[in-house]
């Protein structure tokens, strides 16, 4: 199983990003599959989940900026990131839980994770 991230890198306050998550080695689309991230000095939290049925849940402090979505045909999640702030500076972690249903927004929930793609956001 491999999940590699795509899509970081250094953008000013207020723009956009999208960043992908490309899956190999398995069956991708009965799985539950989810963002996280680590900020500098922070442990890493849960930013969203996609289950197999499309439905999403997002940390809730990051909701109406950022949307999940998946491309089943071509194995590919996406996270869609608006109004970014320097908070949003991160390494965001793709991960997936071998289960039709997402447990939650805790990473203890998830069976594969990507290498990670730095955000970096400048004020």
């Amino acid at each position: 199983v491999q999940l590699v991230e795509s899509g970081g890198g250094s953008v000013q306050a207020g723009t956009s990003l999208r960043l992908a998550c490309v899956a190999s080695g398995y069956s991708y689309a009965p799985y539950c599959m989810a963002w996280f991230r680590q900020a500098p000095g922070k442990e890493r939290e849960g930013v969203a989940t996609i289950d197999s049925e499309g439905s999403a849940n997002y940390l809730y402090s990051l909701k109406g900026r950022f949307t999940i979505s998946r491309d089943d045909a071509n194995n590919t999640l996406y996270l869609h990131m608006h109004s970014l702030e320097p908070e949003d500076t991160a390494v965001y972690y793709c991960a997936a839980e071998f289960s039709l249903y997402c447990s939650g927004l805790s990473d203890s929930n998830m069976d594969y994770w990507g290498k990670g793609t730095l955000v970096t956001i400048s004020s």
